[in-house]
């Protein structure tokens, strides 16, 4: 498969390549490819990938549904297949000497299916992205591998249109903004896992304390078009859905293990097999290292199982299981710096005693049953239990500390004898269930229903601890409330074929009952619901099966959380839900193979955006409405892969992922929330943490002989931290000017060749060439951020 990078835009020169002499060795590749049913499936798009060298060849199958590739060198390669109305399939494939057979059998297909993984691992590819009315884009396998991202904020810059902020340095706590929208804690993205909600509480608390290691999954799929009303409840910026890879036909693992500065440690191995069947996953991770300043260490363990069962042997009925366990203890401070601490020393942290446990297991069932050829019908079954306890001095750099303690705590010079803390211990349940009705037709288009009830209840204590000292755990309770969000959605879409030119109408529909109790003292409930439909509608046009036109509108909505509209005496309080219209146009080319580009305008208009009451957000917080608000922009990324043009077996290769946010601004009539200038207009003013400007750029470098090198540029344009807009730095740092930055970020992966039945890979990994000092964050005080990070590594496969 075809990996994608990117490259500066004012880099115009690109690479030539001389051509290798013809293999000596060839092969051939034929099979047919047949429905659920046995049918032949005619005109089948059929194409051969080699994953790094940008090798690619397409053919079409005949009246019999076969399909032949001639005079191949022998090789590893990756074999998709593809028909209107059905699903794409994907095989890795080992080619030798002589003629290999394979057989694909496609199972009915819809557009949802694009971005939400059933059965089957999805590949990035032109063709499956050309049946999407909207932006899409996938992060493939092979670019995760070759880049050795560290985290998934570094994963996700390789997309247009999202902006991940860094906070400890570790990417524990996801800060991810889509087209201009506030990043802080995700609150504005959904996140998903193969299809179903990710979020320990996606209704009633969307801000994320959580997010998965990047090493656990194979692909990440980002959508932010119209096509995204088949999830929920969140369709303001888009839907980041992480891909966890199937079971493996025969016995196959992989045990990869590097370190680097900054006590780095990773060790991270799966091993997966078919018995029958039933095919099982088994995957561990044990990651630690200090973080981007003084005073934090994180230590992570990821663990997941995952079978996947043909309940017959056609494999038309099929049940998967997957089970999670993830556990985090950090030493981690929540507060930011001062702008005079961060001056003397951008990595100091006085909170030495600030610890973050987490606990969650998770799990999911998903059925799936082939009705006919053209009927899908899929149940999926989900559950997680989230425990998390925050201990910490203090939570923003107003304080110093939060707590007096005992002995009366004379502010940092007794932090760490006399000082207490607060305990912020939270427990989370979430529990749905999402059966869905896909069927297809290759006359009238295809049409998917869906439904989803879901439940979720929080459990929010604080304790103030004045007594026990900075390590104490305990202490009189401040906060004891519970939250309970139960949300019934249903959604339909359909997909017109005219040709060439498809319009795909959907409607969405959520309904919350939303209840909040104060169990201080004698209990006090609120309860209220929330109502609201969601339309979208998408359109493209394809000319030639090279070029894509789309274009889209959808209601954006996030209903409001419970301790937002409902107040701790247990009034109802004014608040509407989060509302806009989301339009999009672009289009999405390959005209020769190589060469790739995508392009998109977009216009997020709020009707009522919601946005933090004060700077220093969290801390028992609220939010409120920022009233309308207008986001919009331009979205560009190309590639281009020498190997392919010039048929060769090396591969000079570009990519750039371009965002630019024209519009970020407040409209209509609005005052600031910064304490002291309520009564100051901002209309027109840019919002916070929306830079104009977001640019990866990536050259890289792929040998036949096993060696592959990737440079990679990230820049960040200059934010604002207040709705002031403000420039000069506040004494607290929590509001000032976070100019731009740019990182430089290199590495080199070299396989070895097989030892027996090993196949090691040796690769080096450097983050932050330059070692440069920038400030990613004001929200709380100055968060500095990361510095260089250098690593290497050797992976096994088997």
């Amino acid at each position: 498969m075809t990996i994608r990078r990117a490259f500066f835009p004012n880099l115009i020169c690109f690479f030539f390549v001389l051509a290798l002499p013809a293999f000596a060795q060839s092969t051939s590749i034929q099979g047919r490819i047949a429905d659920l049913r046995g049918a032949s499936i005619v005109n089948a798009k059929v194409t051969l990938r080699h994953p790094t060298s940008g090798f690619e060849r397409t053919t079409m199958t005949n009246a019999s549904g076969e399909y032949q590739f001639s005079e191949l060198p022998p090789n590893e390669y990756s074999l998709s297949a593809l028909s209107d109305g059905f699903s794409l399939v994907t095989r890795v494939i080992q080619v030798s000497t002589g003629v290999l057979t394979v057989d694909f059998t496609l199972r009915p297909g819809s557009l949802v299916e694009n971005v939400s993984v059933i059965a089957t691992e999805i590949a990035s590819t032109y063709e499956e992205q050309q049946r999407i009315p909207g932006s899409v884009e996938v992060i493939n396998q092979q670019t995760l591998e070759l880049s050795r991202p560290f985290n998934f904020n570094e994963a996700l810059r390789k997309a247009t249109g999202v902006y991940t902020r860094d906070e400890e340095g570790f990417g524990l706590r996801p800060s991810i903004g889509l087209r201009g929208l506030d990043p802080n804690r995700s609150a504005k993205i959904l996140l998903l896992e193969d299809g179903v909600p990710l979020g320990h509480a996606p209704y009633g608390d969307s801000d994320a304390y959580y997010h998965p290691p990047i090493e656990r999954y194979s692909s990440i799929e980002i959508l932010k078009g119209s096509s995204q009303i088949a999830y929920g409840p969140n369709t303001l910026g888009g839907v980041i859905n992480y891909v966890t890879p199937n079971p493996p036909d025969k016995l196959h693992g992989s045990l990869t293990l590097l370190g680097g500065n900054r006590s780095f440690l990773n060790g991270y191995g799966n091993v997966g097999f078919t018995a029958g069947r039933t095919g099982l996953l088994f995957d561990f991770m044990r990651k630690q290292g200090t973080g981007s300043r003084e005073n934090i260490r994180s230590g992570l363990n990821d663990f997941t199982f995952k079978s996947v069962t043909r309940l017959n042997e056609v494999g038309t009925q099929t049940l998967s299981f997957k089970f999670n366990y993830y556990g985090e203890n950090s030493n981690v401070s929540y507060s930011g710096l001062t702008q005079a601490e961060y001056d003397a020393n951008p990595r100091f942290n006085p909170f030495r005693n600030d610890f973050f446990y987490g606990d969650r297991f998770g799990g999911a069932a998903l059925y799936t049953n082939a009705l006919s050829s053209k009927v899908v019908f899929t149940t999926a079954v989900y559950a997680a239990n989230f425990n998390r306890d925050w201990w910490r001095q203090s939570s923003n750099s107003d304080q110093r500390p939060n707590r007096k303690g005992k002995g009366g705590c004379n502010g940092l010079t007794e932090l760490n004898t006399l000082c207490g803390n607060e305990g912020r211990l939270r427990n989370y349940d979430t529990f749905g269930i999402d059966p869905r009705l896909k069927i297809s037709s290759r006359t009238w288009g295809e049409t998917d229903f869906g439904f989803r009830f879901h439940a979720e209840t929080q459990n929010r204590i604080q304790l103030n601890n004045d007594t026990l000292g900075p390590g104490g755990r305990g202490g009189l309770t401040a906060e004891d409330n519970q939250r309970k969000n139960r949300a019934v959605s249903g959604y339909i879409q359909h997909r017109f074929l005219f040709g060439n030119f498809t319009i795909t109408p959907g409607l969405r529909v959520e309904h919350v009952n939303i209840e909040r109790t104060n169990r201080l003292g004698a209990p006090l409930t609120g309860k209220t619901d929330v109502t609201q439909w969601i339309p979208g509608l998408g359109l493209s046009y394809t000319i030639k099966n090279n070029t894509t036109f789309f274009a889209g509108v959808h209601r954006g909505f996030s209903p409001p959380r419970p301790a937002d509209i409902i107040s701790s005496t247990g009034g109802v309080l004014e608040l509407d839900s989060e509302l806009s219209w989301n339009y999009e146009v672009g289009v999405r080319s390959l005209p020769v193979e190589g060469l790739r580009f995508d392009a998109a305008f977009f216009r997020l208009d709020y009707q009522n955006q919601i946005v933090p009451a004060n700077l220093s957000g969290g801390v028992g917080a609220v939010l409120t409405s920022a009233g309308e608000t207008l986001h919009q922009g331009f979205e560009f990324s190309g590639r281009v892969d020498s190997g392919t043009i010039l048929n060769s077996r090396h591969n000079f290769y570009a990519r750039v992922a371009h965002t630019w946010v024209k519009d970020s601004s407040y409209r209509g009539v609005r005052f600031s929330n910064v304490s002291g200038f309520g009564n100051v207009p901002i209309t027109g003013n840019r919002l916070s943490y929306a830079p104009e400007h977001l640019l990866t750029t990536t050259l890289g470098y792929s040998h036949p002989g096993g060696f592959d090198a990737v440079v990679e540029s990230i820049y960040t344009a200059q934010q604002f931290a207040d709705d002031l807009n403000t420039i000069a730095p506040s004494i607290n740092g929590q509001r000032g000017l976070i100019p731009a930055y740019n990182y430089w970020n290199a590495s080199a992966n070299y396989r070895l060749g097989k030892f027996e039945r090993l196949q090691p890979t040796v690769f080096v990994a450097v983050k932050n060439l330059a070692n440069d000092t920038v400030i990613i964050d004001r929200r709380r005080g100055v968060l500095p951020g990361i510095p260089r990070l250098l690593q290497v590594g050797v992976k096994f496969s088997f």
